[in-house]
């Protein structure tokens, strides 16, 4: 009864939110044509992302490589095809793809550039309806026009500038008209940046430069928790949003205007999160929506991290936990999934972890996938894509069946405990539990972790309390699943441990005495090149016959 009521509730309110985004936008189109129209920009904004001279040569010889998936046209408007998919046309319709254009510094590729957008001008500008006008896609497209502007400009004629200006000018008040229905999360601050940033890279009245920073200084208040960590308890986000802050604050430093009030302070809070969602390897740990990170993206935003140091050993607000000895680091979720809008790309990844040692990662999630369709999306938030104990093939928070809100979360973990534990030997550990399973199947989860100072040996405990007096009509048997990244090759040692050895030849033994210890395959979404193959570890028990499992990692060598 009570999983209906939230469920209806949930339904109701984003039915109520999408009825006033369709008036908020029937009103912008009646008054479209009032809107004041700049002449110039002032301003292009630095993109500190990756530029690929390879990625310019095939836009200008007619193939668009995006979304892991390639268009060839021919030297006709990729706007005038049928998309190869929903990630491709997001993000061709983000223009993030005109950076690259930057590494071609001719009048040849200005002018291929231009013609694409002019081309997007014609077609889409003022039809405001499917993915080119989603908010965060629009978000995406400000922001990239303003700082590729010089690219689309060079040498353009009087009609085509005026039209970019106009259309720049809407988009901007598109995204303050939508603003107030845009669900709270990466793409409501992404806005605010955009917003920021077409505020001081366009001519404004002060007025309207105060409003941009006091909205951009709410979503640091409502978004950064105190740890630096992102309410979508993401690793990922914080590096999404430090590659267009980082910019802005140089814009608003370079022109001389006060900046916002959060902005300097919150950008300093973002780095210790950053730093210690990172492995050994460089890459960040993968958890609620986590996908594959580029190094050099990662690197040009460490580079402006003026708060270095050691990483913390846990994350409080963000409700994560830290081991590190030696040279090896294991990262838990200690956390419920997030509140409000964050249910809708939250995982059930309760009590999961990560373990990487010297150059590579070992023990993974499964991640989220870049480009991959909805299905493999959901795939990826379920219990079974993380390493953690799964009962009765059933996730630790339960999804919403409805498409119309995303598969939310709709009945989370709700309660999660963690303590701190410190051996006389000197091994740093965590006991932590989770209440997912209690309500359906009467069972609370506790999970224990430790590392030795040398950062050798891992040991862990998984155990299933049944509640007293809980009598269950079925069977309940449990998998603990231990995920692998592709890197590392897995070799059957006996019955009971599995040897794990990186490409460099590191080597790890897994054990678990008195268990029966598989190899089975699996998937990796997080792969920089797409959903790739890999393997998992399975301990697979029944509570009938035993409710604790022990196991162990120990480096060979």
């Amino acid at each position: 009864m009570q999983f209906g009521r939230r469920f209806a509730s949930m339904y109701v309110r984003e039915a109520w939110r999408r009825a006033l985004r369709r008036v908020a936008l029937l009103r912008l189109k009646l008054f479209r044509h009032s809107i004041k129209v700049p002449e110039r920009l002032i301003v292009a904004p630095t993109d500190l992302r990756s530029i690929d001279p390879h990625v310019a040569d095939e836009i200008l010889n007619g193939r668009f490589l995006l979304a892991g998936r390639m268009l060839e046209t021919n030297g006709k408007s990729p706007f005038t095809f049928t998309l190869p998919s929903r990630p491709f046309a997001i993000r061709l319709h983000s223009f993030g793809w005109l950076r690259h254009m930057r590494a071609n510094k001719t009048e040849r590729s200005s002018a291929a550039a231009r013609a694409i957008v002019d081309s997007w001008l014609s077609i889409h500008a003022g039809r405001m309806e499917g993915v080119a006008w989603e908010t965060d896609v629009t978000a995406q497209r400000v922001i990239a026009w303003l700082s590729h502007s010089p690219v689309v400009l060079q040498n353009a004629d009087r009609g085509f500038y005026r039209r970019f200006m106009k259309s720049l000018a809407f988009q901007v008040r598109f995204l303050h008209r939508m603003a107030p229905f845009t669900l709270g999360g990466l793409e409501l601050f992404r806005l605010r940046i955009a917003l920021a940033m077409a505020s001081v890279a366009m001519p404004a009245r002060a007025s309207t430069l105060r409003r941009a920073a006091q909205a951009l200084d709410r979503e640091f208040d409502s978004q950064i928790l105190s740890d630096g960590g992102h309410i979508s308890r993401n690793p990922r986000v914080g590096l999404e949003l430090l590659l267009d802050l980082l910019p802005l604050r140089q814009t608003y430093v370079n022109l001389g205007h006060d900046l916002p009030q959060k902005l300097i302070s919150g950008i300093d809070r973002m780095y210790p999160a950053l730093r210690f969602f990172r492995h050994q390897d460089g890459d960040l740990a993968l958890f609620n929506g986590a996908t594959s990170t580029l190094a050099n993206e990662l690197m040009s935003v460490l580079r402006y991290d003026e708060t270095a140091g050691q990483p913390f050993k846990a994350l409080p607000h963000s409700r994560y936990q830290r081991l590190s000895g030696g040279k090896t680091v294991i990262i838990a979720d200690t956390g419920t999934p997030p509140s409000a809008g964050g249910l809708r790309a939250a995982h059930a990844g309760s009590l999961s972890f990560e373990m990487s040692s010297g150059r590579h990662r070992f023990i993974v999630n499964s991640g989220s996938p870049k480009f991959a369709g909805h299905r493999y999306v959901q795939m990826a938030r379920t219990t079974a894509a993380h390493s953690t104990v799964i009962l009765n093939d059933t996730s630790s928070s339960r999804f919403s069946p409805s498409p119309f809100l995303n598969h939310a979360i709709i009945e989370p973990v709700k309660t999660v405990t963690v303590e701190r534990t410190e051996t006389e030997d000197g091994r740093d550990g965590i006991k932590l539990s989770h209440d997912g399973y209690l309500r359906v199947f009467g069972v609370l989860h506790e999970r224990e972790l430790t590392l030795n100072p040398a950062g050798s040996i891992v040991t862990g405990r998984d155990r299933l309390v049944v509640r007293e007096g809980y009598e269950s009509d079925e069977p309940l048997n449990a998998v603990a699943r231990f995920h692998i990244h592709p890197a590392i090759v897995l070799h059957q040692s006996d019955g009971e441990s599995v040897l794990l050895t990186a490409p460099d030849g590191e080597s790890w033994l897994f054990s678990a005495p008195g268990n029966e210890v598989l190899i089975t395959e699996d998937i990796f979404f997080a792969d920089s090149s797409g959903i790739c193959g890999s393997d998992q570890i399975e301990i697979d028990f029944d509570l009938a016959e035993k409710t604790e499992i022990r196991w162990f990692l120990s480096r060979k060598g």
